[in-house]
C-alpha cells in the first residue's frame, strides 16, 4: 500500500522529492502516513477533501483483496 500512495501523491504535487510515505502494520490494520510539502498540501487534499477521499477509496479497494483495513492519514 505504501508504494501505491507514494505513486499517487508524487503525481499530484509540484515537489515530488518531498513526498514521504511511512507504513505501520498491526495484525488488524495498516496505517499509511503521507507527508508532503506545505505548498503541496492543498493539491493532495483537494477542494472539500475530494482528492484525499479518492486516494483513500483507491487504497481501500486495493486492500480489500488482502482482507486488511488500511487507514490513510495526511500529515503536515
Amino acid at each position: 500500500m505504501k508504494e501505491l500512495v507514494e505513486v499517487i501523491a508524487k503525481s499530484l504535487v509540484e515537489n515530488p522529492d518531498e513526498v514521504v510515505v511511512t507504513e505501520t502494520e498491526s495484525p488488524k490494520e495498516t496505517v499509511v502516513l503521507l507527508s508532503v510539502a506545505a505548498s503541496d498540501m492543498g493539491k493532495v487534499i483537494g477542494k472539500q477533501g475530494r482528492i484525499a477521499k479518492a486516494i483513500r477509496t483507491v487504497v481501500k479497494a486495493a486492500a480489500s483483496k488482502e482482507d486488511k483495513k488500511v487507514i490513510v492519514e495526511i500529515q503536515q
